[in-house]
């Protein structure tokens, strides 16, 4: 049932005020397994990431970690279950780098809040498995979009839950960096054994990366599956408003989405 997936969501629908923005979504993520979230700007990305991140409360349906509603669980339960990634933007400045991959411990430190032994070398761990120690006496905001990103997610694997939520993770990152950190993503999926949700523009990307799909419409769940199925012409074209052809991969068994350049102008 999809109650029992690390990671899911039951029959969700969110309203801000009389506006409906998301209705009757169900999902789900196993372990070792990266979902993709699509969609054209206000199809309610935003709004799902919020509301499975428990920032945002639904009006109906629910959100299950591990078999467990979200909203029955403690702050401190839910951190330490599930973590979230946001974009670099959204870095605190004036810590170091180590500080702030420390700060994901924040849900196992005791009374006193003092970090132990395990902390310490969790957060090395999560430094090294990122390629960021080597920096981690600067402080964050020296570094750059990309430095910063991988700096997020060391803070996320400081915190070691099952489940990660990553905010497009690629947003403002230049090839090489896009590339090598959802290489990083997806090798942590595999070898950590984790659930990851991220939204990402990048259709190619999500090909590429993403082991399910889901493509918002309107606050509506339009198709979720692989890759394969879902970026399809049908889907896509209709959705995006754009014409888009989907050919093979020359050198992945992945769809490759192309948008018509050559289309007629009018006039």
């Amino acid at each position: 049932m999809t109650e029992q997936k690390p990671l899911a969501v039951q029959s969700l629908s969110v309203s801000y005020g009389s506006k409906p923005a998301l209705a009757d979504i169900t999902l789900g993520v196993e372990r070792g397994e990266i979902l993709a979230l699509i969609g054209p700007n206000g199809a309610g990305k935003t709004t799902l990431f919020r509301a499975v991140s428990g920032v945002l409360r639904p009006q109906a349906g629910a959100v299950y970690l591990d078999g467990q509603d979200l909203y029955s669980l403690s702050i401190v339960q839910r951190a330490r279950c599930m973590a979230v990634v946001p974009q670099a933007r959204r870095l605190p400045t004036g810590y170091t780098v180590w500080q702030t991959v420390l700060l994901g411990r924040t849900p196992y430190l005791g009374w006193l809040g003092r970090p132990g032994p395990q902390d310490r070398e969790r957060t090395l761990w999560a430094l090294e498995r990122t390629g960021t120690l080597s920096f981690a006496g600067q402080r964050v905001e020296e570094l750059s979009g990309g430095e910063q990103q991988l700096v997020l997610l060391a803070r996320a694997l400081a915190q070691d839950t099952p489940i990660l939520l990553l905010d497009e993770p690629t947003a403002h990152l230049d090839l090489k960096h896009q590339s090598s950190l959802l290489h990083l993503i997806q090798e942590l999926a595999r070898e950590q054994y984790l659930a990851i949700v991220m939204a990402i523009h990048d259709l190619n990307l999500v090909a590429q990366y993403a082991d399910q799909v889901a493509l918002l419409v309107k606050g509506h769940l339009r198709a979720c599956g692989t890759p394969a199925s879902v970026l399809t012409p049908e889907h896509l074209t209709e959705v995006y408003q754009v014409p888009l052809h989907i050919v093979p991969h020359p050198i992945y068994d992945i769809p490759l989405v192309l948008l018509d350049g050559h289309e007629k102008k009018a006039g």
